[in-house]
This record gives structure tokens, C-alpha cells and sequence, in this order.
């Protein structure tokens, strides 16, 4: 493997956002609904290959030069809905972000200063005729931040263990697990009201506080009737099928939101020593050889 797509892998974590067809303007709606009627549509794997292929050139390409005419789509109650991939903008966000992931040394081997900095300068450019653009989809390397798990229920978990396909043995390509959450946008709004009413009559403004209204303000953007995915992504191939079997982040988060509502502080401290101690040893795998 090249040494850049090895330092890059994204063992990544992704909060998406389908909104249904009719939210999105014309042109843009036929577009997305010829692009579902021709079937075949790229799945999250595709998505992650196309832009580690970018980062191969000398030097990489860490913002694709043209915007994908791709998404993600599913259908909620017969209702066609469309997750737009959105690639430069997340490439630039994600551009961002790397400074706090990777080492100096290290990042400037994989990007240099002077990528980096021509792709702020067209961000900057982008930004200013496209002011009120937003991602569809959210990342977070290593993590699902505890705060996604605040707008999803236990029960809306879903697990699909990975193993050989069918007909595929011979052929050398497993279904990777799948670990995610679904939850309408209606549902996820609720939650997240609840959990930082909860959290701001126990204690002071802080990060979590913060992260919270954060998401609120990013899910008010999108149509009422939007679908939300927490989805494991690629962090499903960094953890044991145990662990991926084990995990309900979602109940934990739920239980210690509810002691805090009850006043009950030891619960919601035992739910968090939960929640940090299983997260803690994925983050350590991070910085494992």
C-alpha cells in the first residue's frame, strides 16, 4: 500500500443526513432522481476508494477539483432520499481538521504547506459565492463523538455481521460488518432538546454542551422530514466482531441523560465510566503500530 493512503486510511466514523427528493431545488431534483433510477448506486467503500485515490499524484489532490455528482440514497415510507456526497466542501472541512489528527512532521510529509494552503485560499474563494452551504454528511476519525449517540434509541441499532458472500468465497472479497443507527429527523431533534435541557440543569456550559447545540443548529437545516444515520463506517474494520456485538453506546448515553433528569448523579456517572472506558480503547488503537 502507498505510504500516503497508509497514513490516511479513514477508519471513520459518519453522521449523514437523507433528505427527502422534494427539498432540493430544481435542477438539482431531477438530477437526483434520474441518478436513482439508474440503479447501481455507489455504496460508503466507493466513496472512501475514490478519495484515497486522490491523494496518490505527486503532489495529492486533498480537495477534488470538481464536485461530486454522487449520494447516498434510500427511501423512507416509499419516499425517495437522497444524501448528496458533497466531497469538495467536506474536503476542505476535513482539511481543518488534520492539524489536531497528525503530527507536524507527519502531516507535512503527507500534505505539504504549500497544498494545504492553496486549498484554503480556494476554499476562502468558494465560500464567499456559496455563504449558506453545508455538508450532508459530518466525520470523526477514531470516535463516534458521544454526542451523535444522543439522538439515537437502543432499539434503532442495527448489526450485520461481516462475513464471505455468497458466491464470493473463492473470490477473496468478505462483506464487511455493519454497525448503524436510523432515526426520522423529528426523533432526533427531540432527543437532542431532551439531552441538553438535561445536561444544562446539571452543570455548566462545556464541551458537551457545546458539541450538543452545534448538531441542533447543523439538523435544522435540513427538511422536517429527513432520515438521520449514525453510521460506524470504517471503524468497523479496526474492531472485533465481540466488541462491535457488545457495543450499545446509544443505550449508555440514554441511561445516563435519564439519571441526570432523575437527579440521580452516581447513574449517569457509571454510564459515562461505560461509555469513556469502551471508547478508550478504540481511541488507543489509533496510536497503536
Amino acid at each position: 500500500m502507498p505510504a500516503v493512503s497508509a497514513v490516511l486510511v479513514p477508519y471513520t466514523s459518519y453522521l449523514r443526513v437523507y433528505e427527502p427528493l422534494a427539498a432540493f431545488p430544481e435542477p438539482e431534483r431531477s438530477h437526483w432522481a434520474d441518478y436513482a433510477r439508474r440503479g447501481g448506486t455507489p455504496t460508503a467503500q466507493d466513496e472512501q476508494r475514490r478519495s484515497l485515490a486522490d491523494l496518490l499524484p505527486t503532489p495529492p489532490v486533498p480537495v477534488p477539483v470538481h464536485e461530486s455528482g454522487d449520494a447516498f440514497i434510500t427511501e423512507v415510507d416509499d419516499v425517495l432520499c437522497v444524501c448528496p456526497w458533497r466531497t469538495r466542501l467536506r474536503g476542505w472541512l476535513a482539511l481543518e481538521e488534520l492539524p489536531e489528527l497528525l503530527p507536524a512532521p507527519l502531516l507535512e510529509a503527507v500534505l505539504p504547506a504549500v497544498v494545504r494552503d492553496q486549498a484554503a485560499a480556494d476554499y476562502e474563494r468558494w465560500r464567499e459565492r456559496n455563504p449558506d452551504a453545508r455538508p450532508w454528511i459530518r466525520t470523526a476519525a477514531w470516535q463516534v463523538p458521544v454526542r451523535w449517540f444522543t439522538l439515537f434509541s437502543d432499539d434503532e441499532r442495527e448489526y450485520e455481521v461481516g462475513g464471505a458472500q455468497v458466491g464470493e468465497e473463492e473470490a477473496g472479497s468478505p462483506k464487511a460488518p455493519v454497525l448503524r443507527y436510523r432515526t426520522p429527523m423529528v426523533q432526533a431533534r427531540r432527543r437532542l432538546a431532551r439531552a441538553l435541557k438535561a445536561l444544562r440543569d446539571a452543570m455548566d456550559e462545556g464541551p458537551l454542551i457545546e458539541g450538543l447545540v452545534d448538531v441542533g443548529r447543523w439538523l435544522e437545516e435540513f427538511h422536517p422530514r429527513s432520515l438521520v444515520e449514525l453510521d460506524y463506517g470504517g471503524l468497523v474494520h479496526a474492531l472485533s466482531a465481540e466488541w462491535l456485538e457488545e457495543d450499545h453506546s446509544a443505550a449508555d448515553v440514554a441511561s445516563g441523560i435519564a439519571a441526570l433528569r432523575a437527579g440521580d448523579g452516581e447513574g449517569a456517572g457509571e454510564a459515562y465510566g461505560r461509555l469513556s472506558e469502551r471508547w478508550r480503547t478504540v481511541r488507543d488503537l489509533q496510536f497503536a503500530n
